[in-house]
Parts: structure tokens; C-alpha cells; sequence
């Protein structure tokens, strides 16, 4: 397993992003598939709970940290929100986004597929846009997400995030 690289996006006064790095594992499954993804998830303690893409606008999740797992295709993602940069990514790639980290999609592949995964008891995770009141809603809810007990991939994440 190679080490993740690892982004920081500061608070841009709508969206809070986070002090914890935003995690990216380039090429974490070498034989990438939507099968494969829920695999390296669930044995490493993150169910998986849906497949699909990414949304084209802004958002974060205020209730939940997040795993991305490109199944399939490539994308142009731009995260950390509109002050944020942007990034390609294709089929194996692993994102772990901190909550509160502002991400979207600019882009894809006609066969773009993201698999995505939360830790145990942050499934009920929330969708907020950086619209009137969000703020609001997300800062009670950020103070509360637990840090993770396990790294999606099985790597560092643990240890980066104490």
C-alpha cells in the first residue's frame, strides 16, 4: 500500500472544510471494479452503501467522514469547495474526505462509477450545499464526528487523523 497524499482546505466562510487531511490513494485497487471497492471497504471496517457518481455541485457532509471509490472511469473533481483545486482521478483511486470537506464533480468518463463507504454508525450522513443556514446546522454536527477506528483502504488514517 503507498502512502496517501495528503490536501488541507481552510475554511472559506461557507464551506468549514477541515483540519484533518483530505486522503487520496492513487491506484489502492489494482484490478478496480464496483466489487472490488465494496470489498476493500467492508474488510477494512467501512461498509459500503451505495454506487453512483458525485454530485456536480458543491456539498459536504456534516454528520459523516466519507470514502470515494472510483469503480470505474476517470473524473475531474474539484474539492475543498470553490477556493478549493481540482484534481483527476480514475479507476482505483481511493478518496477519504474528512467531514465538512466541500467536493464535486466537474466531469467524467461516460462510465464514471464511484463507490462510497462511511465508518460504522456515520451512515445517516447529511448533504449540505453552503446555502442560508448550513452553517448553522453543520457546526453542532461536525463537533460530534468521531474519528475513525479503521482506514478504508487499510492504510494510515488512523494515525494522520489522531
Amino acid at each position: 500500500m503507498t502512502e496517501p497524499t495528503l490536501e488541507h482546505f481552510a475554511d472559506d466562510g461557507t464551506f468549514p472544510n477541515s483540519r484533518l487531511p483530505l486522503l487520496i490513494y492513487r491506484a489502492a485497487v489494482v484490478a478496480p471494479s464496483p466489487e472490488a471497492m465494496e470489498a476493500l471497504f467492508g474488510g477494512n471496517g467501512w461498509p459500503p452503501q451505495w454506487r453512483s457518481g458525485i454530485y456536480p455541485f458543491h456539498h459536504y457532509h456534516s454528520r459523516s467522514h466519507e470514502a470515494l471509490g472510483i469503480a470505474r472511469g476517470m473524473g475531474w473533481l474539484m474539492l475543498g469547495g470553490p477556493e478549493g483545486r481540482e484534481f483527476d482521478v480514475e479507476a482505483g483511486d481511493v478518496i477519504v474526505i474528512p467531514a465538512g470537506v466541500a467536493h464535486r464533480r466537474l466531469s467524467a468518463s461516460e462510465d464514471f462509477l464511484v463507490v462510497g463507504a462511511y465508518p460504522p454508525g456515520q451512515e445517516d450522513w447529511d448533504l449540505l450545499r453552503g446555502e442560508a443556514g448550513d452553517r448553522e446546522k453543520a457546526e453542532a454536527n461536525l463537533a460530534e464526528v468521531a474519528l475513525p477506528k479503521s482506514d478504508p483502504v487499510g492504510g494510515t488514517l488512523v494515525r494522520l487523523w489522531q
